[in-house]
């Protein structure tokens, strides 16, 4: 029997509309639509166009309409917001999590409001000056903002739920992204919505991820011509619905995926917080069913995104395909930067922050595009490789391959350098694990597919992987002892 569903991505460059299929224990994925989420800027300060995404939803929809879809899910990003009015009004437009305002938050938040060791202790993340906590605290120190008019925050992925649906709840997946998280009760930290004095807005209710929101609301069906809909919440946060992909048998693995932001970590079944976690700023983020994933987040394809743009408005366009060649192609271990490292996190010239970075660790700056692009490739590898033996030791579990999902498991030249300098074998696919990961927790909330390990499964009876194995391991070896001195330097 055959059953489709529409999964709806939203990445911070991109979304996508995907037809999931299944059929005979595999799942087929298929693009209908794709479109470009680009940000806004007005006066230095970076917003998103919310209305135009959620235009894009109903154009995904009416793509949709010859499948007889049975149900959706939307996924977005973590950590940003809309702020509503007690009628479910805009107050004022959504901010990227990249804006300037939050800079310098972090220290201020800590020193006036909360210890970081308490923080850390109560919601398991590493503190980042873009999570919802401390663009809310931007926000408090601003009186002219929108808080005192708003009634509600939804974050981004409810908030589209909420317009298709009415539905205004969140779930654990993308309510674990905002540093205002229990990771412990699994519910709002009421300890740090008083130490920051946050009166309003109120934090939606916390339902669990892979439920129902309802059916599309009237007037959209009416609108688009569409027949009865489900809506279902799954996990808002894209990165989750990625993990869930992970097309691992066993119960303890390691990943990574790939995108703009890289996240490598592995699934526990409660949360690990310590000093040694904490000191190395691995965050416990809410999983499908409850899983706990310890995970670390750092600047993925990002830096290679943000170099093309740079050099584009330098007058040099280049494909994705040709940046590969030219980092490939370019001599190795020339230099390095720690890709987690807070100058790279930020909008602006990454291509001129790499070679200041390199210049203030004495290295070799890098001057050729090529060079900076090995540079980024190399670096990240190298990270990867610290951040393994960090896990690996808070854990006490030794992995010997590494699972890669996401869009950047298209990059040859960044997967051999992965294996290279981890010294295992990575396992690669799917590269739309964010979609299929959608899908599966659909199905499940269906009861089509009866839990996640079934769902990865039938993942994995659906797609081929690439295998990368390690070549050349002792220059990497090498040059990894170099970038551990770089980075402890800093």
């Amino acid at each position: 029997m055959s059953k489709k569903v529409l999964a709806i991505d939203f990445g911070p460059y991109t979304g996508r509309a995907m037809i999931a299929d299944l059929h005979d224990e595999k799942m087929d994925i298929d693009e209908i639509l794709r479109f470009n989420n680009t940000p806004v800027i007005i006066k230095e300060n970076f917003y998103w166009d919310v209305l135009r995404l959620f235009h894009h939803i109903k154009r995904c929809l009416i793509a949709a309409k010859k499948y007889n879809i049975k149900s959706v899910s939307v996924d977005a990003w973590g950590m940003d917001f809309v702020l509503l009015d007690s009628e479910g009004i805009l107050q004022g437009n959504p901010v990227h999590f990249r804006d300037k305002r939050t800079v310098g938050m972090v220290d201020f938040t800590t020193k006036t409001e909360i210890d970081s060791d308490r923080l850390y202790e109560i919601t398991g993340c590493e503190p980042l000056e873009m999570n919802t906590l401390f663009q809310l605290e931007a926000m408090l120190l601003n009186r002219g903002s929108h808080l005192e008019l708003a009634s509600e925050l939804l974050f981004m992925p409810d908030y589209f739920t909420y317009l298709l649906s009415g539905e205004d709840r969140t779930e654990p997946s993308v309510a674990s992204t905002s540093q205002l998280f229990d990771v412990n009760t699994m519910q709002w930290s009421r300890e740090i919505i008083d130490a920051i004095e946050l009166d309003t807005p109120q934090l939606p209710g916390i339902v669990a991820s892979g439920t129902s929101a309802g059916m599309i609301a009237p007037d959209i069906t009416k609108e688009l011509g569409l027949a009865p809909i489900e809506v279902i919440r799954g996990c808002g946060h894209d990165a989750q619905n990625a993990i869930a992909a992970v097309p691992a048998l066993e119960k303890d693995f390691l990943f990574i995926s790939t995108g703009t932001w890289n996240i490598m970590g592995t699934e526990l079944d409660s949360p690990l917080i310590n000093e040694k976690t904490k000191s190395i700023g691995l965050s416990n983020e809410i999983g499908f069913g409850g899983s706990i994933d310890l995970i670390k987040r750092l600047a993925g394809l990002w830096l290679v995104q943000e170099c093309r743009r740079q050099w584009s408005k330098d007058g040099e366009d280049f494909t994705f395909d040709e940046l590969e060649k030219m980092g490939h192609e370019s001599p190795a271990f020339k230099c390095f930067i720690d890709p987690s490292s807070t100058e790279f996190i930020g909008v602006g010239n990454i291509p001129q922050r790499i070679r200041e970075y390199c210049e203030f660790t004495g290295q070799p700056v890098p001057e050729t595009h090529g060079e900076i692009l090995r540079c980024i490739y190399e670096s990240m590898a190298l990270k990867y490789r610290q951040v393994r033996e960090q896990i690996e030791e808070c854990t006490g579990k030794k992995f010997d391959k590494i699972y890669v999902v996401g869009g950047g498991t298209k990059d040859d030249t960044l997967m051999k350098c992965i294996s290279n300098a981890c010294n295992c074998e990575l396992i690669c696919g799917p590269v739309e694990a964010t979609a299929y990961g959608n899908a599966a927790i659909q199905y499940i909330a269906a009861g089509d597919i009866s839990d996640l390990p079934t769902a990865r499964k039938i993942i994995a009876n659906s797609i081929v992987q690439t295998i990368y194995r390690p070549m050349f391991t002792e220059n990497w070896d090498k040059a990894y002892e170099r970038f551990v001195s770089i980075c402890d330097d800093q």
